[in-house]
């Protein structure tokens, strides 16, 4: 598949998506606010590419669920993940389907009703994003337990700077020396540099 298993084609193609999805309701709330077409025009482009990205998005993750390791906590977001993005598609697709339907003849009831219904959709891709999110940042989804457990080791390793990075071999020697907060961040981390 080019390369890809099914968790890195899902991770490839969930962002775009959901960029235009957000993008449309922006668009199609701007258009409503100064009366523009052009405006009404992209939010109707930019739906229809999101509702198409969007499918081919949970298609991938609905395979990927299948096939990355995870535990039970994982389990259930991914399930959570799972049941908001299927709702928040249906969202943007019953929009979409509607707006077909009508065509140009939307009364402005429809229009305010599908406004609504798009600013649920923005709602659930935000809610759908910060489960995601978690599943990644929070619970390793898709990265495999030999994979993480490397990382670990490596982490646990003396760390050295490679030539080159002596700016910031120069900020991160007291961390390195510091004792550390057990409350704190595991691994290495770098200091941001003050301006």
């Amino acid at each position: 598949m080019l390369g890809y298993d099914w968790p890195r084609l899902h991770a490839a193609l969930n962002d775009l998506p959901a960029a235009l999805l957000v993008v449309t309701v922006l668009f199609d709330l701007a258009a409503w606010l100064t009366k523009r077409e052009s405006l009404q025009a992209a939010a109707s482009w930019t739906l229809w590419a999101g509702v198409l990205g969007g499918w081919a998005a949970v298609l991938a993750g609905l395979q990927a669920e299948d096939v990355i390791e995870h535990g039970d906590a994982a389990h259930d977001l991914m399930e959570t993940h799972e049941t908001l993005a299927l709702v928040t598609m249906g969202v943007f697709s019953a929009v979409l389907v509607y707006k077909l339907i009508r065509r140009a003849r939307l009364s402005g009831v429809e229009k305010a009703g599908l406004r609504l219904l798009s600013v649920a959709g923005f709602v659930g891709i935000i809610w759908t994003a910060r489960i995601g999110g978690k599943l990644m940042f929070d619970h390793a989804a898709g990265i495999s337990t030999a994979t993480m457990q490397a990382e670990i080791g490596d982490r646990k390793a003396a760390h050295h700077h490679h030539p080159g990075e002596r700016e910031e071999d120069e900020h991160t020697d007291t961390l390195h020396a510091a004792p550390r907060d057990s409350a704190g961040p595991a691994g290495h981390t770098h200091r941001r540099h003050e301006r």
